[in-house]
């Protein structure tokens, strides 16, 4: 039958094209439709006047929100020189890369940023917050948590040689300040005033906005170039618990079951699953908390407490790193097991 000559026929396989910040089918359109033609092409003219092509279009969202930008321990996935289970099927194209650790704090309605870690991941990581909050300016601070690799190594992309940014704000405690200070090339870094160092205390707040706190924490580490801390991030109606390194709970001045009971999620250190991961190595050189010590420190703790809790910092043999039973099994316990691209609404 043929058509009717009145109607505008839409084929739902024909391409699409960008006109302006709208996409539009490419229609069909019958010979004899001379009237509705002025119509169409007055709209494509409409939609064509759009100066705003060469930025990202901006997130409509409202609100602050958290996204997490990495999960991985500081080499990433995989690891150089890794050809280990996990590794093998990255290297056979099974397995999709996973980034050093990092969250990023975005508050759409002043169209701010934060980044917390700066590993050596940064450039994808900036894209993917700067994509979510939907801006292309710098970030307005970093926070470190301390002077290991995948925490702050990232600052090199700051630099002349790259970015050339200008006083992006990098918050850190005295002992890593002064390390940035007096060590190349990070001297640099701020002998060219391409980032400005901000002293933090632990324990005291330092104020991003009206609605944004940090407050850093001291845990005990490996700290042979610096302390170590963790965050506690808050808004008038959130907040969350940052802790990706720490080398066992019970060393700690502070129980990590009070702490999670004071925030609504608790981003903690899983960098191993159990003390067999790493045949040959003395896992005492390199302290962290099991997943399976976690899950049982916690185990008698309230659903929804176990719910605060995102596993996050991930060895590359790690299997919680990828689709496995062990992964199944935490979730089934009730535990989240974080993700990158996963996202918190804050306010």
């Amino acid at each position: 039958m043929e058509p009717n000559k009145d109607n505008i026929i839409l084929s739902t396989k024909a391409p699409y094209k960008k006109y302006g910040a709208f996409f539009i089918p490419l229609i069909s359109i019958p010979f004899r439709m001379k009237n509705l033609i002025p119509l169409f092409v007055l709209f494509l003219l409409s939609c064509g006047n759009n100066s705003s092509n060469d930025k990202p279009v901006t997130d409509q969202s409202s609100g602050i929100e958290l996204v997490v930008l990495g999960i991985a321990q500081d080499a990433g996935f995989p690891q150089s020189g890794c050809q280990k289970e996990n590794c093998r099927l990255y290297w056979d194209g099974k397995e999709e890369r996973r980034h050093a650790t990092s969250l990023g704090l975005i508050d759409h309605t002043s169209g701010k940023y934060w980044l917390f870690e700066a590993t050596p991941d940064l450039k994808d990581q900036l894209h993917a917050v700067q994509e979510s909050a939907g801006t292309n300016e710098h970030p307005s601070g970093i926070f470190i948590t301390h002077a290991h690799i995948g925490h702050y190594t990232g600052l090199m992309h700051l630099g002349h040689e790259v970015m050339g940014a200008s006083g992006i704000p990098v918050y850190t405690m005295p002992r890593m300040k002064s390390y940035l200070q007096t060590n190349g090339p990070w001297k640099q870094l701020v002998d060219f005033e391409n980032i400005a160092l901000q002293q933090m205390t632990a324990d005291s707040v330092v104020q991003l906005s009206e609605n944004i706190n940090v407050i850093p924490f001291l845990v005990p580490h490996r700290d042979e170039y610096s302390e170590t801390v963790g965050y506690r991030i808050e808004t008038e109606n959130k907040s969350v618990l940052f802790i990706p390194d720490i080398n066992k709970w019970e060393i700690w001045d502070r129980s990590i079951v009070e702490e999670i009971a004071k925030v609504d999620h608790a981003f903690l250190d899983a960098t191993f699953y159990d003390s067999d991961e790493l045949p040959g190595r003395d896992m005492n050189e390199i302290p962290h908390p099991f997943v399976e010590e976690s899950i049982q420190l916690f185990k008698n703790l309230p659903d929804s407490e176990k719910a605060k809790v995102h596993f996050i910092h991930f060895n590359h043999t790690n299997p919680l790193i990828l689709e496995s039973p062990e992964r199944k099994r935490v979730e089934e316990l009730g535990f989240k097991v974080a993700f990158e691209g996963m996202t918190l609404k804050l306010k």
